[in-house]
């Protein structure tokens, strides 16, 4: 996969060993400025854990407690006023306060150096900054930092259009090479509409230590009429709010399962190349990456699921589920007070991005119909608008605030985890498409053969991503200015062409042929078995294998289309 072009800070924080309780290690993972890469020391403040409870109080009051919650009251000022004067209700109050204080508290020293430099540099190339939080203990990972933003009247950090933020995690399997998709190619799963144990509903404390045989009585789903407003929403993608079909559009096909079994699930993700998982039900925390309720006694853990997505090439997973990006918890036992540990690495949420899933958006919290699918139907077009999956979370967030207040905390509860090496493309961006020939010209050069360069995965034997050759002629290459970017060592910037020719009388069948620029050559694989061609030029047959610098290199096939 090619490396973003957009500058990107990553920052991880991890508790120290130390007497002193709740002290942290805060340092720049990766940085545009060479000089970035600082590190910074600081405990917890106590007034910071006092913001957090009445933050939980008053939000999420049915949340289990951490080692860095407080029994005190947050010191909120009584007469705070907004810029017109007005005076700001305690909500208002209470989410501001704790957005800044987690932002003075993670951005100061060094760290704070590290940032304005990072954004300096963004600013001098007229791009965003790309930030991205790992978060290393798992007491930090409730708390939203979606929220944090440097001062009053600034935007948090979640809602600007200057910082993309998400956060990652860099304990990760690396990515396979894989581009930016060409349509939104979409499996929508609806799970069971209603969770039952012994008829009673249990506390969020309860369901976020589930195990197998126990489940929670949750609130039933319509899923007929789910799947529609969902399927309405992502198919609608190239619409924009007037109503009026966006020019530049991607085209988005949905298909969705219901209540499906998990070996439906599997063979359905095997059969077509999907690059976005939907999931629509019911779920909960649990230890080995959460639990989701696909339909009556059949469930499905985020490590059972994280195999099948990496193998089938799985771009974005989404789940509306309260708590997919929440981990799951355990009693302290040498606790006075009932307090609970979380669970490093259990949520869905990072399990997936753990196995190698480039990016997965969750839930903080329990999440309403209505602020769920409002968010879905502002990020499909966003995503339809062919923005990077980091930048289109951040405008439909910006549509949950809108719809439901800043006091409120809907625009808070989605959560993105992006893989380390994602560049946050999912489909081709507007300004990297290629003008192609339309169908209907009238040409002296007969017409173009359709074919394909596809991505073979060597586990199973299978295509999991094409290219087509719409134009005649395709750019291979490392560089970032090939129509087909392969990011390994050994393969030159500017590798090698396909291009399809004519004979000159136009009345022989065109062929495609592949000429080589390369450092190390590219190997070819026809019946007599491989082949390293190095700066020639030789027929391409439907069916043959390629290889570009080395034999250890991703496998590709470049098919034709069947004339009959």
């Amino acid at each position: 996969m090619s490396s973003s072009e957009t500058p990107c800070l990553s920052i991880a924080i991890a508790r120290m060993s130390t007497p002193v309780a709740n002290h942290f290690a805060t340092w720049v993972v990766q940085s545009p400025d060479w000089n970035g890469y600082v590190h910074h020391d600081s405990s917890w403040p106590d007034a910071l854990s006092q913001t957090w409870q009445a933050w939980l109080e008053l939000f999420s009051p049915d949340s289990v407690p951490n080692r860095l919650c407080s029994g005190g009251t947050a010191h909120l000022p009584l007469n705070a006023t907004s810029d017109s004067g007005r005076q700001l209700s305690y909500s208002t109050r209470l989410m501001q306060q704790l957005g800044i204080n987690l932002w003075q508290w993670l951005f100061q020293g060094p760290i704070q150096a590290s940032l304005h430099r990072s954004q300096g540099i963004a600013i001098g190339q007229e791009l965003p900054l790309r930030i991205r939080l790992d978060l290393r203990d798992a007491d930090l990972i409730p708390i939203p930092w979606e929220t944090m933003q440097p001062q009053a009247g600034q935007p948090a950090i979640s809602l600007s259009q200057y910082l993309w933020f998400s956060r990652t995690t860099f304990d990760v399997n690396p990515l396979p090479q894989r581009l930016a998709a060409q349509k939104l190619n979409i499996l929508l799963v609806l799970g069971e509409n209603q969770v039952q144990n012994s008829g009673r509903l249990l506390n969020v404390s309860e369901s976020f230590n589930l195990g197998e045989e126990q489940t929670s009585c949750l609130p039933q789903l319509k899923l007929e009429e789910e799947a529609i407003a969902l399927s309405s929403a992502f198919e609608q993608c190239g619409i924009d709010l007037q109503g009026n079909q966006i020019e530049t559009h991607v085209s988005c096909s949905v298909k969705t399962l219901i209540q499906p079994t998990v070996e439906q699930l599997i063979s359905e993700l095997e059969t077509d190349r999907y690059n976005i998982l939907f999931y629509a039900g019911h779920g909960v925390p649990a230890p080995d990456g959460g639990l989701l309720f696909l339909r009556p006694n059949t469930t499905i853990n985020g490590t059972e699921l994280a195999q099948v997505l990496v193998r089938c090439g799985i771009i974005l997973a989404v789940f509306n589920t309260c708590w997919s990006a929440q981990p799951a918890v355990e009693t302290l036992p040498e606790a006075s007070n009932p307090l609970f540990q979380a669970i490093p690495s259990s949520s869905l949420a990072k399990v997936l991005i753990h196995h190698g899933v480039p990016a997965v958006l969750g839930m903080r919290d329990s999440i309403t119909d209505s602020e769920a699918l409002s968010f879905i139907q502002a990020f499909a077009r966003a995503l339809g608008e062919r923005l990077s999956v980091d930048q289109a979370v951040a405008v439909a967030r910006q549509q949950l605030l809108a719809l439901y207040k800043f006091n409120q905390p809907a625009w808070t509860l989605p959560i993105l985890y992006m893989h380390p090496e994602f560049d946050g493309v999912l489909v081709q961006p507007l300004e990297k498409i290629k003008t192609e020939m339309p169908n209907t010209a009238v040409t002296g050069f007969g017409t173009i053969p359709r074919a394909w360069l596809r991505l073979v995965s060597p586990a199973v034997n299978t295509p999991i991503q094409a290219w087509p050759l719409d134009t005649g002629l395709v750019r291979v290459g490392r560089g970032e200015g090939n129509d087909v970017i392969i990011s390994e060592q050994w393969v030159s910037s500017k590798h090698a062409e396909i291009f399809c020719r004519h004979s000159s009388d136009g009345k022989s069948q065109p062929n495609y042929f592949l000429k080589d620029f390369s450092r190390y050559g590219t190997l070819v694989c026809n019946h007599e078995g491989w082949q390293r061609i190095h700066h020639q030029e030789i027929t391409l047959i439907s069916g043959m294998q390629l290889k570009f610098g080395s034999s250890q290199g991703q496998m590709l096939e470049f098919m034709i289309e069947s004339q009959s």
